[in-house]
């Protein structure tokens, strides 16, 4: 997607428009955050008296979104690794978290973590902090799959040439292998944190505020769902378009189709 990519001088170099469009769409998103409230307080009922609250739902599904996709890829990258390793007591814990996280629907992974972890863990998250997990280990799982395809994708000879150069195994991942491949896995990340915007509507089920809960809470309030749906629906629509652009943004600055 090249919507404000394009809007940039042609004379800007790759890096000039795409670090332009970050800070564009970044201020885009906390000007959406800050002035939510205001802009829905405009509309008609039902939106207009519930902006208020419309507006602490976005931000929370934001808060949300951000806090476990960033966390999602620290676990897929130690995920990948561990599923590539060559000793079994390291590997099969990978891989059994991997296949049972993409196995099972995250709504189960959800309500697993709010009432059933306790019970195996002496620790009692709030609502935000076991949808924030939930969603950081489903995600994590997706991600891991993208990084272990990337890791794969360098050539075998990038490794040997970098030990030929006197490089320890740590030293030739870290510095020759793990760049290469995290830029390849860039795509599907990205779209894994996009489509985990609209996953963290799965939160409402333990009673997290965030924009859906909020949204259905209205609706029950005022009997007319078509007019809160619609905006409900409007706001994640703007959200994903923005985290879009973001993305792509960051996709052109890496050069991750190597046009340049």
């Amino acid at each position: 997607m090249n919507g404000l990519l394009s809007l940039w001088p042609r004379g800007w170099t790759r890096e000039q428009r795409s670090s332009a469009t970050i800070v564009a769409a970044g201020a885009l998103l906390v000007a959406i955050l800050i002035l939510a409230g205001r802009l829905l307080a405009l509309l008609p009922e039902p939106i207009g008296p519930s902006a208020a609250e419309l507006a602490a739902g976005t931000l929370i599904t934001v808060e949300l979104t951000v806090l476990s996709g960033l966390a999602g890829v620290g676990v897929g990258v130690l995920a990948a690794v561990a599923k590539m390793s060559p000793l079994r007591i390291v590997r099969w814990p990978a891989d059994f978290y991997i296949w049972s996280v993409r196995g099972t629907p995250l709504l189960v992974q959800v309500l697993f973590v709010y009432f059933a972890l306790p019970e195996i863990v002496p620790v009692q998250l709030s609502d935000f902090n076991s949808a924030a997990v939930a969603l950081t280990l489903n995600v994590g799982a997706y991600n891991a799959e993208a990084i272990r395809a990337g890791i794969q994708a360098v050539p075998r000879g990038q490794t040997e040439a970098s030990r030929s150069l006197g490089l320890s195994p740590i030293q030739t991942f870290l510095d020759v292998i793990f760049p290469q491949a995290f830029k390849i896995s860039l795509p599907p990340l990205v779209n894994n944190i996009v489509a985990l915007l609209k996953d963290s509507s799965l939160a409402y089920v333990i009673g997290v505020a965030e924009l859906s809960n909020i949204g259905n809470r209205v609706k029950t309030a005022t009997f007319q769902p078509v007019p809160v749906f619609l905006t409900t629906a409007a706001i994640y629509l703007i959200l994903t378009t923005v985290l879009t652009e973001i993305s792509g943004a960051i996709e052109a600055r890496l050069d991750v189709e190597q046009r340049h």
